[in-house]
């Protein structure tokens, strides 16, 4: 299953400049992640709920002289998903542990028992991090980076265990149900810029500012500014409605998150970082069961570079092997295709975007 992620502006987190000499944590590629650390709360039983307990962490973790809230995610028992330092920021959870491990609080103390909905919400996050990372992370309790008592009894005989759950429903969003009905959660990259539910920068504002420009910014209560939310998906699914596309599911044509296409649209150009250097897409008549050429040993190098060499036990080389095509699918994926779309055979886009 998909996972639901409540953002950070969503639940109320402090923004990481909040200090003008900072930034925030450090950004981490998701090719560096091969660890997935649960943790607990640590000797009481948790009783807060909803956006209470990612902000009362938060709050402990400024105590800390942290940037901010220490985790990457944060689980309720509820099984409602919390973004703290999300995909791609360095975590304060386990020393020497920060950068290759992902770091998930469940919200659980003591020897309280972790619900069945915390579970299933966790181990949907496990899946969605090894699909993002092209990879199979390591289970761990927090324990095994450190010596701790953390994750308590229950959850580490869990991870041990395989982590297993059922179901994997997580909790709908506690801020409540929103005009449209469901709402596209995802994220994709065009120009080396992050575009959907999340995304944050310059970039994000000068699209909300475009939709309003254009007619398109009935949804906004407040902004547009530099974070995108669920108002902006809609206001940007309003938009791509006009321009005739179809479809409101996730990963459709009008479901409110960009494509290059529509976005070319709204701003005149594609703004980000830019490509021209990235080779020339050779054909796809280059690559699949038995061909032989340079072009496969450069697509398989560039894929090992990128963190998606997990399947090669060999290699890469100038044979065409299912090792390249499973190692080609799992990039795609991480992309946000599906389908077709990530078939492992490489298209002049697969090539652009692995290259850029």
């Amino acid at each position: 299953m998909s996972v639901s992620i409540i953002s950070r502006a969503t639940w109320g987190a402090t923004a990481w400049d909040r200090d003008p000499s900072s930034s925030g944590p450090a950004t981490v590629a998701l090719s560096s992640r091969t660890e997935f650390f649960v943790h607990y709360d640590g000797a009481s039983h948790i009783t807060r709920t909803g956006y209470a307990i990612p902000r009362a962490i938060e709050a402990e973790h400024f105590g800390n002289g942290w940037a901010g809230i220490g985790y990457n995610f944060v689980v309720s028992q509820a099984g409602e998903v919390f973004e703290g330092r999300g995909w791609t920021r360095q975590g304060a959870h386990c020393p020497g542990h920060n950068v290759s491990g992902l770091g998930v609080q469940i919200a659980v103390g003591g020897d309280q028992e972790p619900s069945a909905a915390a579970l299933a919400a966790c181990r949907a996050l496990y899946d969605e991090a090894c699909r993002k990372t092209g990879k199979t992370l390591a289970k761990k309790g927090h324990r095994d980076g450190i010596a701790t008592l953390c994750p308590g009894t229950a959850l580490y005989a869990w991870v041990k265990a395989g982590m297993p759950a059922q179901g994997y429903e997580a909790a709908p969003d506690p801020g409540g149900a929103l005009p449209g009905g469901e709402v596209a959660r995802y994220t994709v990259t065009i120009g080396g810029l992050e575009y959907g539910y999340g995304a944050y920068g310059d970039h994000v504002t000068a699209v909300g500012r475009a939709l309003v420009a254009k007619g398109f910014g009935r949804h906004y209560t407040s902004g547009p500014g530099p974070r995108w939310t669920d108002a902006d998906t809609l206001n940007y699914s309003d938009f791509q409605e006009s321009l005739g596309f179809e479809g409101t599911a996730p990963h459709q044509d009008a479901d409110g998150v960009p494509g290059e296409s529509s976005l070319r649209t709204l701003l005149g150009t594609l703004p980000g970082k830019s490509t021209a250097t990235a080779p020339a897409f050779p054909g796809r008549d280059k690559f699949g069961p038995g061909k032989s050429n340079a072009y496969v040993t450069q697509l398989g190098r560039q894929l090992v570079k990128k963190g998606y060499g997990k399947h090669y036990s060999v290699g890469p080389g100038p044979k065409w092997s299912e090792s390249d095509r499973r190692n080609v699918k799992a990039y795609q994926r991480a992309q946000g295709w599906t389908g077709a779309d990530a078939d492992g055979y490489p298209g002049p886009e697969t090539w652009r975007r692995l290259f850029a």
